[in-house]
């Protein structure tokens, strides 16, 4: 079976639809007359590189796109992507591992671009405690094993209301990124079970949407406030692609119910 031959302008099509760009828009932006914007995307016209990584900017491709940009075009990819292990890595890998380690007691975890996980902290890691072990077979997704009923789903006290933000993001991520592994797992955690709400989404009065877990003990519940902190500045394809999830209580009882015993007073 003969494999399909990507072309620049399939590419540059999609992306252009994806963020609302005419080829004018497009072509006032990377500086290109709209009159070749329009050759390239035909292929009567071979892009240079530079012209490719010119247009790539205003569209706002992340750099696998980039690369596979450049691929459609003859040209060989400039973003490298290593394995967060590999030696050339190790001081972005020391800085996650820094974040983790200093957030304790509080969860935080690092994910990949379809939220698996990659690294955790072992507050993250003891929430993961009670989840069915075929959840946690690698790669664990995290957002699966938080909606998934064998997952954190029957501890989350406000699952209608998390569910509701969890898929409104993936939505976004999915949609933003064009990347169909996060749409199909957007349609999977869609379809997961869910109980009739008891918060129903976008209560007033708050300033985050927290995740509230049900404790060990039925009468402590632990709330939940999040942040995400990404590489800002990557040139490698896995380290852009990277994303750091840290939880801070939402209130004192869950700061207090984490901390040290010394920490209580």
């Amino acid at each position: 079976m003969a494999t399909r031959v990507e072309n620049v302008g399939d590419i540059l099509r999609d992306w252009r639809g994806r963020r609302q760009l005419s080829q004018l828009d497009l072509a006032g932006e990377a500086q290109v007359s709209t009159r070749h914007l329009s050759f390239v995307e035909s292929g009567r016209a071979a892009p240079s590189r530079d012209l490719l990584l010119r247009l790539a900017e205003p569209l706002a491709l992340p750099l696998r796109e980039r690369n596979r940009l450049l691929l459609a075009g003859g040209y060989a990819p400039i973003y490298s992507e290593r394995s967060i292990d590999e030696p050339d890595m190790a001081v972005a890998r020391q800085a996650v591992d820094a974040v983790l380690r200093g957030h304790m007691p509080y969860p935080a975890l690092a994910v990949d671009r379809h939220w698996n996980l990659v690294l955790a902290n072992e507050a993250a890691g003891s929430l993961l405690t009670d989840v069915a072990p075929t959840l946690l077979d690698p790669p664990v997704n995290v957002l699966r094993a938080s909606l998934h009923p064998g997952g954190l789903a029957p501890r989350i006290v406000n699952l209608p209301e998390w569910r509701h933000h969890v898929l409104t993001r993936l939505r976004d991520e999915a949609e933003r990124a064009g990347d169909p592994v996060l749409a199909a797992l957007h349609v999977e955690l869609r379809a997961l079970p869910t109980p009739a709400s008891r918060h129903p989404p976008g209560r007033g009065g708050r300033i985050a949407v927290p995740l509230i877990l049900r404790g060990a003990d039925s009468n402590q519940n632990l709330s939940f406030i999040s942040t995400t902190t990404v590489f800002g500045s990557a040139t490698d394809v896995t380290l852009a692609e990277l994303t750091l999830e840290c939880f801070y209580p939402a209130d004192n009882a869950t700061r207090l119910a984490l901390s040290p015993t010394g920490e209580r007073a």
